[in-house]
């Protein structure tokens, strides 16, 4: 009933609707966080913007599509949480925030990033997944702090070669895309610990074995003819999981030299001739 009472006021568009909507914020948290969630909210609420101490921000599941200039005057934002909204394009605000280091922009209705967000040299992580992206914004490759990229649920196909450049990158989400071949560039990150390609359209996995940071990859729901091949202590989610991953490569080799050094096993001997009565 709560929700659907904000719902009708959502389109009321007077002060005291307002708020009604915000409840009763009208001064700087304590704990300098400010969480307007499920609010029914579309359009934000300018007095936040004076909370100049402000290090987290929620505005998850609105109706908001745009974000004022004066956003710019929080400073100290380290979480920003827009997902669940209706932003076509990423408010230009956002990235003169640079003390951001988690930004939640899933469940949107983003086609691109701006190369502005090169700016936020403090992202740590960022949330990108369930939005209309073709491909992977180029400008991410220069958050050269990231360490884990959920960008799921999208139309990937590819995924820049300078993506490799993240040498902090660990965790990358790429479930729900359409990836015809596992990405070259993932096997050239050896410091990536979770790799995660879980429904796509990926028919063949090369050896994932050589990447020593590795330690989870999920890879199901992918019409694959193999496992992906891992080292020892990797644990793989998908079809032919439970079999051994690959043996230590020197192992193998000897295993190798001595088939090659084991002497031949004796001829058969010829069949005996038959009889003459």
């Amino acid at each position: 009933m709560g929700n659907t009472i904000r719902a009708l006021i959502a389109f009321v568009p007077t002060n005291d609707c307002q708020n009604y909507l915000l409840g009763d914020l009208q001064e700087m948290p304590l704990d300098k966080m400010v969480d307007l969630s499920s609010r029914q909210l579309r359009r934000f609420p300018l007095h936040v913007c004076s909370f100049k101490e402000l290090v987290k921000l929620y505005l998850s599941d609105n109706n908001l599509n745009s974000l004022p200039p004066e956003l710019e005057q929080l400073q100290n934002l380290q979480i920003l949480a827009l997902d669940f909204n209706n932003f076509k394009a990423l408010p230009p605000a956002v990235c003169t925030l640079k003390q951001l280091c988690i930004l939640y922009l899933g469940n949107n209705k983003l086609r691109d990033l701006p190369l502005e967000l090169s700016l936020l040299q403090n992202l740590k992580t960022l949330w990108i997944e369930n939005n209309y992206l073709t491909q992977l914004p180029e400008v991410i490759c220069d958050l050269s702090l990231l360490k884990t990229l959920h960008a799921g649920s999208n139309a990937l196909r590819l995924l820049p070669r300078r993506l490799s450049s993240l040498q902090e990158l660990r965790t990358i989400w790429l479930s729900g895309n359409l990836l015809t071949d596992f990405p070259t560039v993932l096997l050239h990150m050896p410091f990536l610990e979770v790799i995660d390609v879980d429904r796509n359209n990926i028919s063949y996995f090369p050896s994932l074995a050589h990447l020593s940071g590795l330690k989870l990859v999920i890879y199901d729901h992918n019409p694959c003819r193999n496992a992906p091949k891992v080292a020892k202590g990797v644990r793989r989610v998908g079809r032919w999981s439970e079999e051994t991953p690959e043996p230590d490569p020197r192992k193998a080799r000897r295993l190798r030299m001595a088939k090659q050094e084991a002497p031949a096993p004796p001829a058969p001997p010829l069949p005996t001739s038959e009889k003459v009565d």
